[in-house]
């Protein structure tokens, strides 16, 4: 019950003196004392009674609020009987401790108000338990095709008014009942799951997201063995975000949730295992790709696979190759422990490939992915768009559907990622181009491979690359060693930027633009809104700073990767 409870009975005599803005707190208890200090009797949560027969002083109000706000209790209720009005130090004490202080008239006895809080607070702990176990009869009767996890968000709804969405550790919606989540907000709240659950603190975690708070719920594994370290499925475990604060919960209620994402547990798991046909599939594909297994052989493997990615499917899908690598740094805290990389980045990668389109539903999980050792791979089967009237004699891979790239994979679950990841650990994702045969896929597997090395050598917590980088010098800068970059950085542009600190001269910002376009006087000019002869001015001190002609193709192309490099 909430302490407003308490002013809305008429019967119990109750004045409200002072933390008006308290009376949303919940009351789990009672207790009646004249103690000068009770401290050691309280828990938490009380609605304190008290005849003021401890008071002798001002002084005492203090000392005896302070106690009260120390041991977290609900509120104060003090009697008239014995000093007809409240003190005002009294009064006053509560509201520097931000204690709600209510006044009992002298006709109301403290038993009433006992007997009131205690129904109260013990008819919603029945009626908590009452609905687990209402919860449990209907979901085991209703059968898998009982809707799963939406029958128990309807149920806790219906019977406790708590809206509550199952989400993935990205954010992404599962599960819910009533109005969504905006994507803002889901994924705001996954990052703060995976962040709490990274530092080893125990659920549920609240979090506050535009005003509002939630509590989060972890969802484990209902079976397998135990989890020896929380990064083995941090990146998997799925969550019970709750639109209320559980901070002030009766332990009943709280039971009540954690039986509740033991159920939906048993539908993730029930989800996990739906994806092990998919599994078997690239397994076997990939193997036949790696060995070197004739075309015909693999495409009568793919043949089988594309009904069940695509069901419905008409003519053969083209194909993408994607390649993730989850590494973790080893700590000395966890010296003895072992984490096998490999699985984590295949249940990492199902999740960031799922269809969002189809969220909620098994459909959604159409993508194959296997993992081989510390690496997982996926092919993703995307459906060939209709051929458009072009030049017949021009090749038609253009009608190939848009397929993934790179960092539109990463855009929404950047951040959620990053925080699960903490410090000690990374994400590199690589992304083929679209084939449309099995003789093209174990070029588009080394492809993928190639593109995640690239993304690995970038800096960040999750990275990712495509194939058309591969086509590109930045697929050679990241590997240049670093003293080499330094090096070779410092000799072209040390000069110029030494000169533009004593003079402000601009002679870096001169020659980005200058290679911008493309050595076009007129055009860079106006870039920079200088007249023509100044920018000569500036590229001839460019020139005799670092004995280079910019009108030369290998000058110009020395200071462009430096300037890429830098």
């Amino acid at each position: 019950m909430r302490l407003r409870a308490l002013l809305e009975n008429d019967a119990l005599g109750m004045r409200l003196l002072g933390g008006e803005d308290e009376l949303d707190r919940g009351v789990r208890g009672v207790m009646t004392t004249d103690l000068r200090d009770p401290s050691r009797y309280l828990s938490g949560g009380e609605l304190v009674l008290s005849g003021l027969a401890w008071r002798r002083t001002a002084e005492d109000s203090e000392t005896f609020v302070r106690l009260l706000a120390s041991a977290q209790v609900a509120g104060l209720a003090a009697g008239e009987a014995e000093l007809g009005d409240i003190p005002d130090d009294l009064v006053e004490a509560c509201s520097r401790h931000r204690l709600p202080l209510f006044a009992v008239n002298e006709s109301v006895a403290f038993a009433t108000i006992t007997e009131y809080v205690v129904r109260q607070v013990s008819g919603e702990r029945a009626g908590d338990l009452a609905a687990v176990v209402d919860r449990h009869r209907r979901l085991m009767t209703s059968g898998p095709a009982g809707g799963g996890p939406e029958v128990v968000l309807d149920l806790l709804g219906s019977d406790l008014d708590l809206r509550a969405w199952v989400l993935s550790p990205t954010g992404r919606r599962i599960a819910g009942a009533g109005e969504p989540l905006t994507g803002e907000v889901s994924t705001a709240l996954a990052g703060e799951h995976l962040a709490a659950v990274r530092t080893g603190r125990r659920g549920p975690h609240r979090a506050t997201v535009g005003g509002v708070t939630y509590s989060l719920f972890p969802i484990r594994n209902s079976g397998g063995p135990a989890v020896k370290d929380v990064r083995e499925t941090v990146l998997s475990d799925w969550l019970l975000a709750v639109e209320a604060d559980a901070g002030d919960w009766p332990a009943a209620r709280l039971d009540l949730l954690q039986g509740v994402t033991q159920l939906i547990a048993v539908e993730r798991d029930r989800r996990e295992a739906a994806r092990t046909v998919r599994r078997r599939l690239a397994q076997e594909v990939l193997e036949l790709v790696q060995t070197g297994a004739a075309p015909a052989e693999i495409a009568a493997r793919l043949r089988v696979a594309a009904p069940v990615l695509l069901p419905g499917l008409g003519a053969a899908p083209h194909w993408q190759v994607v390649v993730g690598q989850v590494e973790w740094t080893q700590d000395s805290s966890n010296a003895g422990t072992a984490i096998e990389a490999g699985p984590v980045a295949q249940s990492l990668l199902e999740e960031i490939l799922v269809d969002p389109e189809a969220a909620g539903s098994d459909s959604a999980d159409r993508i194959a992915v296997a993992h081989i050792g510390g690496e997982a791979i996926a092919l993703v089967p995307l459906p060939a768009a209709p051929a458009v009237a072009v030049d017949p004699d021009a090749p038609q891979e253009g009608a190939i559907t848009a397929g993934l790239h790179a960092d539109a994979l990463l855009a929404s679950v950047r951040a959620p990622l990053a925080a699960g990841l903490a410090d000690d650990g990374r994400l590199t994702l690589g992304v083929s181009a679209a084939v449309s045969s099995a003789e093209g896929l174990r070029g588009a597997l080394e492809e993928a491979r190639h593109a995640r090395r690239v993304a690995a050598a970038r800096p960040g917590r999750v990275c990712a690359a495509g194939h058309h980088e591969l086509a590109s010098h930045v697929l050679l800068l990241p590997f240049v060693p670093d003293d080499v970059r330094r090096a070779f950085t410092a000799r072209l542009l040390d000069p110029l930027r030494d000169y533009d600190r004593r003079h402000r001269a601009e002679l870096v910002p001169t020659l980005e633009a200058f290679l911008d376009c493309d050595g076009s006087w007129t055009r860079c000019a106006t870039r920079l809104h200088l007249h023509v002869n100044t920018l000569r001015y500036r590229v001839g001190r460019i020139e005799q700073l670092t004995s280079r002609d910019l009108s030369r193709l290998e000058d110009k192309l020395d200071f462009f990767l430096a300037l890429r490099m830098s």
